[in-house]
């Protein structure tokens, strides 16, 4: 059973799959598969694989996939890490990261940035990540974080950031709107950025 939040999330995530059109999905950081399995029963896409780097976590999503009816042809779950780009997951209509980031030390996050936008390279990415301005209405003490594993936790000013900064530098166009609620003044709990490769235009002549 998933929270309000991690409810809102899987929605949020799921619906910008959906009308990306994707055919073929990357689920990066997949754990249990809480979104996986309802991808699992989309008749739209073809194609679901999912990476992480936990083994207990893959075992219990094959658990999970074998107890409901998957309607996708190929499915493949890996024992991974995000930040190596297997030449095989290139070129995936869509990728995506829910609440995965967090968990990656700052200093590989430039790693990730490049497998996953340069070498990948999917048509669109969707990253969700907590908003570490939400946590005092969760009751979190500003020196702490959500969950022990968590490496850093980003406000919306900085995740903009680094949207803006890792779209531009791997051509694509980002957009950024918080999740899983909406507080006036400090936004949701979570923040979701969907990045697109930027289209060239027919008549535009690239060096």
């Amino acid at each position: 059973m998933t929270t309000w939040m991690h409810e809102e999330r899987l929605k949020a995530v799921a619906g910008v799959v959906r009308d990306s059109g994707a055919a073929r999905v990357l689920d990066l950081g997949c754990g249990d598969g809480d979104l996986f399995v309802r991808l699992a029963a989309d008749p739209s896409l073809t194609e679901l694989v999912g990476l992480d780097i936990c083994r207990a976590s893959l075992d219990r999503l094959r658990n999970r996939l074998a107890g409901c009816e998957s309607v996708i042809p190929h499915i493949d779950l890996r024992e991974a890490s995000m930040t190596e780009a297997a030449p095989d997951l290139a070129g995936f209509d869509c990728a995506i990261l829910v609440e995965t980031i967090e968990h990656i030390a700052p200093d590989r996050l430039s790693k990730l940035e490049h497998a996953l936008f340069h070498k990948l390279r999917p048509q669109t990415v969707v990253i969700t990540t907590p908003n570490s301005e939400f946590n005092r209405l969760l009751g979190v003490p500003a020196h702490r974080m959500r969950h022990p594993d968590h490496r850093f936790e980003w406000d919306r000013a900085q995740f903009r950031r680094w949207c803006t900064r890792a779209a531009k530098a791997a051509g694509y166009v980002a957009r950024v709107k918080d999740i899983a609620g909406r507080h006036p003044d400090l936004g949701g709990a979570s923040q979701m950025a969907v990045f697109e490769i930027m289209k060239v235009d027919a008549t535009t002549t690239v060096a």
